[in-house]
């Protein structure tokens, strides 16, 4: 397990044993020279491009040194491994609770939610109409422990649909990709990953309003910078940009 110290004892030691006056280790904490590192669901991508560009504008002190975008189960065990991640987003509260309970970051923030479409290419050549169709159909899925498998395992069941997918991918972008390149009649997806993807089209599910997945943030360790994305992504400004790539907000989802 990682170990971090706190910001104030780390700025402490490096000045003792350089001899120099560090730049960014204030004891306020109101900046900070460390870069900070972000681990995103991969649905996330898109939003996160954008606040992180207006982010980095507003906050020129804080750089982010890299955002990850991949399944919140994958990211989730690469952070109780020991991976170097100042920020974790996650799709689902179930992932993030791995992390939290396991003694990494503080407490988390829902910012944003999401739900299920039907992903099919442009031309539909199934002419896949409803859940029902996907029974006959060739179809690709998230895996199960993936915070968009977990939920389309709740959907299909709540619609009473069976399905043998071809495949079972580790990223909803990757369901998506095989949609899109023709390999598969049809995959369960967020309804913000086909926003931007011209070769697909997306049919909206009956039920898929009740199967609502919730997102939290939450800073890992001590980098003030990294609590300070935390907070630009629970902003209105934060807030706003998620909502034009599609996502129900934080705020929303916390009032009902």
């Amino acid at each position: 397990m990682r170990v971090r110290w706190p910001l104030a004892l780390r700025c402490t030691v490096l000045a003792a044993v350089a001899g120099l006056s560090l730049t960014g280790c204030s004891a306020s904490g109101n900046s900070t020279g460390e870069p900070i590192t972000i681990a995103a669901a991969a649905s996330l991508q898109g939003a996160f491009e954008q606040i992180s560009e207006e982010f980095t504008a507003e906050h020129p002190e804080v750089q982010i040194s890299s955002i990850t975008y991949d399944g919140s189960s994958t990211l989730a065990t690469q952070i109780l491994e020991g991976a170097n991640v100042d920020v974790f987003a996650s799709a689902d509260e179930r992932n993030m609770s791995e992390v939290t309970e396991a003694g990494f970051g503080h407490e988390p923030v829902i910012f944003a939610s999401n739900t299920l479409v039907i992903a099919v290419p442009q031309d539909n050549p199934a002419d896949i109409d409803s859940l029902q169709d996907l029974s006959q159909a060739t179809m690709v899925l998230c895996a199960p422990q993936v915070p968009c498998g977990a939920a389309s395992q709740r959907l299909l069941e709540a619609s009473g649909v069976q399905v043998t997918p071809a495949s079972q991918e580790q990223n909803v972008t990757a369901v998506l990709q095989k949609v899109a390149a023709g390999e598969a009649d049809a995959g369960l997806v967020y309804a913000t990953d086909v926003l931007d993807d011209g070769n697909v089209a997306a049919i909206v599910p009956d039920g898929a309003e009740d199967i609502v997945n919730t997102y939290p943030i939450a800073a890992l360790g001590e980098n003030p910078g990294a609590q300070a994305f935390v907070d630009f992504v629970s902003s209105e400004r934060g807030q706003q940009i998620l909502e034009e790539h599609g996502f129900g907000t934080g705020a929303a989802q916390a009032n009902g």
